[in-house]
């Protein structure tokens, strides 16, 4: 009674209002729907809208509370009322109530209405409106309304879907329900979704055959198929394609099969079984021809694939010879993938064998006047009809398409310009003109012959393989200076390595025709030939030489030219090459002779071929009765060999001494081989010292020096147990100095300088003695 005092006062008061119907909304609720009640409070709402129809709140609230009172036209009619009275910006707080109010309702036909006038303000919302047609089955009018928001350009899903998606959609929709789809052409929807969308191609052919198949036109949909796997141009789309077409057929075998083992079989029956049978026989049969077609669908340049589509015809002369001509049509030699000559070659051939010389002839005068964008595909195909021609014994003739092919141009073209035709440069090949040599070689006069080999050394395009040939074809006519001047011509063409092939051959035959006749000549020859030859190559050179002036020249050369030989092959070959100058000088000039080159290959030779060498020689002056000068050599050598690593070397010096020696020698040779070690453990000790100072420097802190020290007092704690147990253990005949270690390097080595100057060895020694502190204690060894 207050809420209605207050609001006879103050009618326009919306909190008013608002708060009075939630209060009387309030006072009926769980009351039966029949209840008075609601009455009375549905007569307060519409008083309340006498003032406040322009308030979106209370139409919702009234139209729920009508919606909650099942009366469904009252509300409807609510709902319209609000949708007038309200002005159009506030229509979006009433249309999701009343879109959910009539969903809830088995009324399509009123929802379909109420949906309609929805999206004539609301358009980008029909995706909405299609899921509820279809879920209501009315797929002819969703369809349409998603046809229309495909041709919308400026659509965009509320739902984040594509228009691919969306088209993918509707062809599902119509393809698989072509009895209530109607008032669209589903045929051309999907044709021009095969022109969009190049990587759905399979599956929109599929959608359509799938199409005409639920609307039971089964010819219509074998139609279909056919005109897919002609026009899919990958592999992927033919594969899905087939697969489909495939089994389509089996299903029609399968249904037909069902029906005649339920009706009875009729000869009729039996004909189109066996009719449905061959089609799908057919298929499987074509699947290679097709999947070719298919590739070459993608690229029509593809040679590889022709000569397969080729193969898939070999027995059927008809269909190869069309698949050949269009081949050779299509093929464009600029953009051929492989080599497009061997289609013309192909053609050739397949005339060849089935003995249509002329026919051959002539495809292979159509193929010499193509385009190809390499010359070497031109100079194939001369040279395959040239070897046609051999083979069917036409030498002049083959002579005289070697001709044709070798004429220059009237004007002078470079060979690498890629601008002129092929034709004009073909008469640079090297192919052309091998096979023309041949072919004069072989069926020309000696005249003829060497003119070709002349002009191609005049077209500078000759390999060393060519100046060789050409080099031996004049001996076995008896021309040698002719073919010492052909290997001249080649000499001067080309450089190293290239050059090595002709220098070698060319000193070879020189040395088999003259040996010392020409002496002069061929060394001057091999000057020339060793001037600025690479270290690789100098080998076989050197020797040749060497045995050059062996046979038929001056020992001292030979040796001469051993000696340059050390020096100028690889590093990896001067040992051997030491050893052949050692034996071949000993053989010449006596074992006495090799001394120096003993000492020479000690010089220049790294450490494990100079020890190697060092213990021969050593052997050397042994067997001659020279022990000292042996004895200086192991000396020597002992200065390259750890005792930890080269045993063998101590212990052959061990038996030598043993052999040739003395007390006092063997002393030496052990005070050298604990020199030598501590020189070597002194190296490896500062080599430790630097690579743990340097990890050290890595890692600051006084724990991590601390460490460090340890590690260094442990390696060399480790170092000085093994210079103990290589000490050699003390024979009775042998007594050893003691000394102090700060000064025994010196002693030793000052007083082995004063013996080879051979002054008084006991003079320095007591001199030496006394100049040591009294606390080394020294022992006369003398």
């Amino acid at each position: 009674m207050v809420y209605e005092r207050a609001l006879k006062e103050l009618p326009g008061s919306y909190k008013l209002w608002y708060n009075y119907l939630k209060l009387r909304r309030k006072q009926v609720k769980g009351r039966c729907i029949t209840d008075p009640g609601y009455e009375e409070v549905n007569n307060a709402f519409e008083r309340s809208l006498v003032f406040m129809h322009k308030m979106p709140r209370i139409w919702l609230d009234y139209s729920q509370f009508l919606v909650d009172q099942c009366r469904i036209t009252h509300a409807r009619h609510t709902f319209d009322r609000a949708l007038r009275a309200l002005p159009v910006t506030q229509h979006h707080s009433i249309w999701p109530l009343y879109l959910k109010f009539v969903k809830s309702y088995t009324i399509p036909e009123t929802a379909v209405r109420v949906y309609r006038r929805y999206l004539k303000l609301q358009s980008e919302n029909k995706e909405q409106f299609i899921a509820y047609l279809k879920s209501i089955d009315r797929l002819d009018e969703a369809a349409i309304h998603l046809a229309d928001i495909i041709n919308n350009e400026e659509f965009i899903s509320r739902d984040g879907k594509s228009k691919h998606q969306l088209w993918n959609e509707l062809c599902e929709l119509c393809s698989k329900n072509p009895t209530k789809v109607q008032s669209l052409k589903v045929d051309p929807i999907i044709r021009q979704g095969i022109k969009r969308y190049s990587d759905q191609v399979g599956l929109l052919w599929n959608s359509l055959a799938d199409y005409y198949i639920r609307s039971s036109h089964f010819e219509k949909a074998r139609d279909i198929y056919e005109e897919a796997i002609l026009t899919v141009v990958t592999v992927r789309d033919f594969t899905q394609v087939f697969d489909a077409y495939a089994q389509f057929e089996e299903s029609m075998i399968s249904a037909k099969m069902e029906t005649t083992a339920k009706l009875g079989p009729t000869e009729e029956d039996d004909l189109d079984l066996e009719l449905r049978l061959a089609r799908l026989e057919d298929l499987m049969d074509r699947r290679p021809r097709l999947l070719n077609s298919v590739l070459l669908r993608q690229n029509p340049h593809n040679v590889h694939e022709w000569h397969k589509r080729i193969k898939l015809f070999e027995g059927k002369p008809r269909e190869v010879i069309n698949t050949f001509t269009e081949a050779v049509q299509t093929v464009n030699p600029k953009l051929a993938s492989g080599k497009p000559h061997t289609l013309w070659v192909a053609f050739a051939k397949f005339y060849e064998d089935a003995q249509q010389v002329d026919d051959s002839r002539i495809i292979f005068e159509k193929a010499t006047k193509v385009e190809y964008k390499h010359v070497d595909d031109l100079s194939s195909v001369w040279c395959e009809w040239a070897e046609m021609e051999i083979r069917h014994e036409n030498y002049e003739d083959a002579l005289t398409l070697m001709q044709r092919a070798v004429v220059p141009p009237p004007t002078k073209v470079d060979y690498h310009d890629k601008r002129e035709p092929v034709q004009k440069r073909v008469y640079k090949s090297l192919k052309v003109w091998s096979m023309y040599a041949d072919l004069e070689e072989s069926f020309g006069t000696f005249k003829s012959c060497k003119a070709v080999y002349d002009r191609i050394i005049d077209l500078r395009i000759a390999t060393p393989q060519i100046i060789i040939n050409y080099g031996m074809f004049l001996e076995e006519n008896n021309y040698f200076e002719e073919a010492f001047k052909a290997y001249e011509k080649g000499v001067a063409l080309f450089k190293w390595p290239n050059v090595y092939d002709i220098w070698n051959t060319y000193l070879t035959k020189f040395i088999e025709r003259y040996g010392g006749t020409k002496l002069e000549r061929a060394r001057d020859l091999f000057e020339q030939c060793l001037d600025g030859c690479p270290p690789k190559f100098a080998k076989v050179l050197y020797l040749l030489y060497a045995k050059l002036e062996e046979d038929h020249g001056l020992a001292r050369h030979a040796m001469a030219i051993y000696d340059r030989a050390t020096l100028g092959v690889l590093p990896e070959e001067q040992y051997e090459m030491f050893n052949i100058y050692i034996k071949r000088a000993a053989e010449l000039y006596g074992i006495t002779h090799t001394r120096a080159i003993y000492e020479k290959a000690i010089e220049i030779l790294p450490e494990d071929q100079c020890r190697e060498m060092c213990v021969r020689f050593a052997d050397l002056e042994r067997k001659l009765g020279e022990i000292d000068r042996a004895r200086s050599i192991y000396a020597h050598c002992s200065q390259i060999c750890d005792p930890r690593s080269t045993a063998s070397f101590w212990q052959t010096w061990k038996e030598f001494e043993m052999k040739h020696g003395n007390e006092d020698t063997v002393r030496e040779m052990l005070r050298i081989k604990r020199s030598v070690q501590a020189m070597y453990n002194t190296q490896v000790n500062f080599l430790s010292a630097q690579m743990l100072a340097a990890q050290s420097a890595h890692t600051p802190g006084e724990a991590a020096e601390k460490d460090e020290m340890q590690k260094l007092e442990e390696r060399a704690r480790q170092l000085a147990e093994e210079s103990l147990k290589d000490k050699p253990k003390s024979d009775k005949g042998i007594l050893f100095v003691r000394y102090s270690p700060t000064y025994c390097s010196c002693v030793h080595n000052f007083v082995l300088y004063f013996c080879r100057k051979e002054k008084c060895f006991r003079q320095i020694f007591n001199e030496m003695c006394n100049r040591l502190p009294n606390t080394a204690c020294v022992r006369h060894p003398f």
